[in-house]
């Protein structure tokens, strides 16, 4: 059994865990290796991140193939949140040309359109999206997003990978008709709890070996709405952490969401799906809280 370093946080007992994620359908408890080992890695993926011991328990679990394997057990399907508290998420509006004559705006140029996003927005793989009594056209957006791993400030495009923790992927929701009202409500229009889901995987760096081939899909009832592949941003992932560096210090567990190909109006009962090659699917159900 090769030892795959993908990171994931599932719910048990009321309590998330940290649990590396194995090809063969099989997952290793952190608290697993701790107990067993004499280790003292941090058993939630967040407090991994954000110590930044995630390459120390990459560089043991690549050692002791055979020791993981003793503490493999099926994978579990209940995932929490990949993380609840970054300290920052970034979300990139019209990274993708095609996105933005979707919507008939001009895709910046020059520099990328960034907002931010409250954490109480975060949700995880099979949370249910809730559409606010306040809207009444709500959209959803695959996303590849990136994790920070390390803290960065002025850091070149070439530099920037040595920052990062790992990919996931991101369900963005953003009320539309809020949002076109007036471009100055787009904080709030991307701000209701449940507007944000992350994970269920971190898939390292080093796991992607070229991340432009990357195709993200916006997948709506299990019908792929809008593709694309990351060498169509307009800003490539390192751009943005290179960027964002330059306007604040990022920190480990800060979360950039990349752009979306396409985004998809949902309604009560529909469920989402952000998909990548390689990666395992996030999906959400929907509710509209004005159908309650």
């Amino acid at each position: 059994m090769t030892a795959v370093m993908r990171t994931a946080s599932i719910r048990e007992n009321d309590t998330d865990k940290g649990v590396i994620v194995l090809k063969e359908g099989k997952q290793v408890k952190i608290e697993d290796i701790n107990e067993t080992h004499q280790t003292f890695f941090p058993t939630r993926v967040e407090d991994l991140i954000v110590s930044e011991k995630m390459t120390e328990l990459r560089d043991w679990v690549q050692s002791n193939p055979q020791e993981l394997e003793a503490l493999a057990q099926p994978a579990s399907d209940t995932y929490s949140p990949l993380l609840r508290t970054p300290g920052k998420i970034w979300g990139i509006g019209l990274n993708y040309q095609d996105h933005a004559a979707d919507l008939k705006e001009k895709a910046p140029s020059t520099e990328p359109a960034s907002f931010m996003k409250p954490i109480t927005s975060i949700i995880g793989p099979g949370d249910t999206i809730e559409i606010p009594h306040q809207s009444e056209r709500t959209t959803a957006e695959s996303e590849l997003g990136i994790v920070i791993g390390k803290t960065c400030k002025d850091v070149s495009e070439a530099e920037a990978i040595d920052y990062v923790a790992g990919y996931t992927m991101i369900i963005d929701m953003t009320a539309e008709d809020i949002l076109e009202k007036n471009p100055r409500y787009l904080t709030r229009s991307k701000s209701f709890d449940t507007f944000f889901s992350v994970g269920p995987e971190l898939v390292t760096v080093d796991e992607v070996d070229n991340v432009d081939d990357l195709k993200v899909a916006t997948v709506i009832n299990g019908s792929v709405h809008r593709e694309n592949v990351v060498s169509n941003m307009t800003f490539t992932p390192w751009n943005l952490v290179s960027f964002h560096s330059k306007v604040m210090t990022l920190k480990p567990g800060d979360i950039i969401s990349t752009g979306t190909p396409g985004a998809i109006h949902i309604q009560d009962g529909d469920e989402v799906e952000c998909r990548i090659e390689g990666f395992t699917s996030l999906t959400n159900k929907v509710k509209d809280l004005k159908k309650q």
